[in-house]
């Protein structure tokens, strides 16, 4: 496994989000999981917060991260279920500019083998907005894990073949050295 520290990749700015009516910072396994996954690959997390499962609070967290030109790639956990709180795909994908139709499918496919069948309950989805990479990820440690390792990681390497999504980012480091 090769880490950014590796002379052509490049570290991107990340946050992170953990969506929960009940974890703390004490008890957020998940978004910690991420914090350590992110910054072992040579990342910067640039935030990271814990909103409460509620459309509006979601939304406007992602939407001021979005529009924050420090911040390339949000990643959030939890939301994603169908209890009558979980709420992320509605906060989010509206918020999109486009969706990354395949992360959420490959998110599944690859969850199958842990969870099988109650995989179809993920409601995993990606998507870019303002140039952002923006994916959402199901509540647990290992759904996170399945997603940093099964997709996510390789997709903010640079240095992946044939494609990943740092070239995207570049446009808009571009964007905004132009101002």
């Amino acid at each position: 496994m090769s880490t950014l520290s590796d002379d052509h990749a490049q570290p991107l700015s990340i946050a992170i989000l953990t969506v929960s009516d009940t974890r703390t910072d004490a008890t957020d396994t998940s978004g910690q999981y991420l914090v350590d996954a992110v910054t072992a690959e040579g990342h910067r997390v640039i935030d990271r917060q814990i909103v409460k499962d509620d459309i509006y609070r979601i939304r406007a967290l992602v939407s001021v991260w979005i529009a924050d030109p420090q911040i390339q790639v949000i990643i959030s956990t939890g939301g994603t279920g169908f209890s009558g709180r979980d709420s992320t795909p509605e906060a989010v994908s509206v918020l999109f500019d486009k969706q990354i139709e395949g992360f959420g499918e490959l998110f599944r496919h690859l969850s199958y083998a842990d969870i099988g069948t109650s995989t179809v309950q993920s409601r995993a989805l990606g998507g870019l907005a303002n140039n952002t990479v923006i994916f959402c990820l199901p509540g647990s440690t290992g759904a996170c894990r399945t997603g940093w390792e099964g997709i996510i990681r390789e997709q903010l390497t640079s240095t992946h073949r044939p494609c990943n999504f740092v070239g995207v980012l570049k446009v808009r480091e571009q964007l905004q050295g132009g101002q």
